[in-house]
């Protein structure tokens, strides 16, 4: 086939990766490295906002028992579905930094509309709303920067609150404090009891 010829423009599907596929040139292997080292070398920063946004919603996915042996779909209007159909957004913050700090961060989240986006079309609706039916703010909430560590579960508070909840709540247009999450959320809870306040805040 003409390498020039694009016949099929549409999304490529994704299978999942078991980190030992190899590079290659044309299907000769090149030795001295895999997909597993690029892994370490890329996302070993668990702290840094890009890795721990991707971890948050998949530690939120096996809290509430969501199948993760396929592939985070990157461009979804929402970050995680449900079993039963609902679609879920996964905010994260953190007080610790990976770069040097004069203070701890202030924790402030997102809450701002979007216009969605269908990845299978290229199409973008009009109209600006929130994409999913409840919002898990997911704060990595340990402050010792020497013993931060965001695969210890118990180092994060999880503040859950449903897409009507933010819609009446006029100060969280486009972002919403810590304080404002307290009040609105009744409190933050812990990895162990997520699962139960999702489903309340969804029922």
């Amino acid at each position: 086939m003409n390498p020039e010829l694009h016949t099929d423009l549409g999304p490529i599907p994704t299978t999942p990766k078991t980190g030992r596929e190899k590079f290659h040139a044309d299907k000769t292997p090149v030795e001295g490295f895999t997909l597993q080292d690029f892994w370490a070398w890329s996302a070993s920063d668990l702290v840094s906002n890009a890795t721990r946004g991707r971890l948050a919603e998949f530690i939120v996915a096996k809290a509430i028992g969501i199948p993760t042996d396929g592939v985070r779909a990157e461009w979804e209007a929402y970050d995680l579905m449900s079993l039963d159909g609902k679609r879920i957004e996964v905010k994260s913050a953190a007080y610790v930094q990976s770069w040097h700090q004069e203070k701890l961060s202030s924790i402030i989240f997102s809450t701002a509309k979007t216009r969605y986006w269908d990845a299978k079309t290229n199409k973008m609706e009009k109209e600006a709303k929130r994409q999913a039916d409840v919002y898990v703010f997911a704060m990595l909430a340990h402050k010792d920067k020497p013993t931060i560590d965001p695969l210890n579960v118990s180092q994060w508070k999880f503040y859950v609150v449903s897409t009507t909840q933010l819609d009446a709540y006029k100060r969280s247009d486009v972002s919403i404090t810590l304080k404002s999450l307290q009040d609105l959320s009744g409190g933050a809870v812990d990895y162990f009891r997520l699962k139960n306040q999702i489903e309340c805040a969804l029922a």
